[in-house]
This record gives structure tokens, C-alpha cells and sequence, in this order.
């Protein structure tokens, strides 16, 4: 894991493609602002592992 220390409006890129900003920064709690092509899924950990589920869910449900 590569960890990286940015300031309020400071950004990184990725691939040349994808651009991750800090937007603000509030107590414990920072907000991220983040410019990636529209192929490109953006998700928060909690909301893919979700979708990760409902995904081997409706595999496990599929009768063979």
C-alpha cells in the first residue's frame, strides 16, 4: 500500500486518468473529491462489498 500525505486541495493521479482530490478535511473525517472516466466504477469499500455479495447471492440461487 502506497500512503501518501495530501493537503486541503492537493490531488494525486492514477493511470493518467484519474484524479483524486481532497477537498476537506474536518476533524477525523476527510472528504474526497474524485474525476474518473465514466467506464470506470467508483465505489466506497462498504458499498462494493455489498455488491460483491448480492452477487455470489443471486450466482448460489441460480439452479443448474
Amino acid at each position: 500500500m502506497l500512503v501518501l500525505s495530501r493537503k486541503k486541495s492537493e490531488s494525486i493521479v492514477i493511470n493518467d486518468d484519474i484524479v483524486v482530490t481532497v477537498v476537506e478535511v474536518r476533524g477525523d473525517k476527510v472528504r474526497l473529491g474524485i474525476q474518473a472516466p465514466r467506464e470506470v466504477p467508483v465505489h466506497r469499500k462498504e458499498v462494493l462489498d455489498a455488491i460483491m455479495r448480492e452477487r455470489g447471492a443471486a450466482a448460489d440461487s441460480v439452479p443448474e
